[in-house]
């Protein structure tokens, strides 16, 4: 019997982790036969969890959605991360989420043991966070569901699209992955139209339902979701783009330089290589000296132009002096993260 509840308490992981299964592969994964899978489903409905079952050679079981949400199977690490999820999630860039994570998390504290509950509650007594995103910004939380939705599902999607400039348009693509940083959430998908990769803003599509079909998933534009993002929004979206070579190690760089500031490479132990775009050489002339760190510029060479302008405007800033006709103190070297205003306007390749 002990043995038997075990395994549903399996059985149940898995249909909660994965959208569809096939008997065989539930057999495989349980040490049981298929004939044993049917019978631990039966039981399962028996106990209220809905399992829906798909007859053929592309059929399956899949957890279906009932009157109540069934229990979650977490383990001690899925718990916590639950947890400090909900904890920071008002911050994310998702509207209207703050009130219902409060609510989602007092109830998952009520039924956490002691040690779990000591871990989350330093968490939470000890942390600030720093994170604000734009009301104009924040992702409706019900379409961010929606879009992982069809990520999931592999079902293409149909959108208006808001550009930077305020233009509407009508796209279909078929969704891979959504990418997040610390202020917007992106889509990265196949647009049907432009046969090519494209990354939108979620905060900027209105979902067009009802989706589909389903599509068979293509190869992604790159194996690193998040560095292709960051190029993008970075970097190829802006009219100048630029290439300089940071003169300390990436470890020390990428604390300095976010996602949204430019991609970096490894270049030696002592160097590495930062591309980066802007609206214009000068800004991306102020952009590299707000880093803060040694650099020389690689290409474009016009931007070592703009650098000496604007060498030459801050030194006659400094020789005409302060109020008081003294010389102004120097300025202290910029925070950790200081520089560029934040993001692209629409995204790599958004049109």
């Amino acid at each position: 019997m002990l043995e038997t509840s075990a395994r549903l308490l399996r059985l149940l992981s898995l249909l909660q982790a994965h959208r569809e299964w096939s008997g065989a592969d539930l057999a495989e994964r349980l040490g049981v036969t298929p004939r044993t899978v049917r019978r631990d489903v039966d039981r399962l409905r028996e106990l209220g969890y809905p399992v829906n079952a798909s007859p053929g050679t592309g059929g399956g079981y899949q957890l279906g959605a009932g009157a109540q949400l069934p229990p979650l199977l977490l383990d001690d690490d899925e718990a916590v991360a639950v947890a400090v999820g909900l904890r920071t999630a008002a911050g994310q860039g998702v509207e209207g989420i703050g009130e219902s994570s409060v609510r989602a998390l007092g109830k998952l504290e009520q039924v956490l043991p002691s040690r779990l509950r000591r871990r989350v509650g330093a968490l939470n007594a000890f942390t600030v966070p720093m994170l604000h995103t734009p009301r104009e910004q924040a992702v409706d939380p019900a379409v961010l569901t929606e879009l992982a939705a069809v990520c999931r599902d592999s079902e293409r999607l149909r959108f208006d699209y808001r550009d930077h400039g305020g233009a509407s348009s009508r796209r279909a693509v078929e969704p891979h992955r959504l990418v997040c940083t610390e202020r917007r959430w992106y889509l990265v998908a196949w647009d049907l139209d432009r046969q090519d990769w494209r990354t939108f803003r979620a905060d900027r599509i209105t979902p067009r339902p009802p989706h589909g079909p389903r599509c068979a998933p293509r190869t992604p534009p790159a194996e690193d979701l998040a560095a292709y993002v960051s190029r993008g929004v970075s970097t190829r979206a802006y009219a100048e783009q630029s290439t300089v070579r940071l003169l300390v190690p990436l470890e020390e760089a990428e604390r300095r330089v976010k996602p949204l500031d430019g991609t970096l490479e490894a270049e030696t132990e002592a160097t590495c290589l930062l591309r980066t775009g802007g609206a214009s050489l000068e800004f991306l002339a102020f952009h590299v000296l707000f880093l803060g760190l040694e650099f020389e510029v690689v290409e474009p060479v016009e931007l070592i132009d703009r650098i000496r302008s604007a060498r030459d405007l801050l030194s006659r800033a400094l020789d005409r002096g302060g109020p008081s006709g003294r010389p102004a103190p120097a300025a202290p070297p910029p925070p950790d993260g200081a520089g560029r205003t934040p993001g692209p306007p629409s995204g790599s390749g958004a049109a």
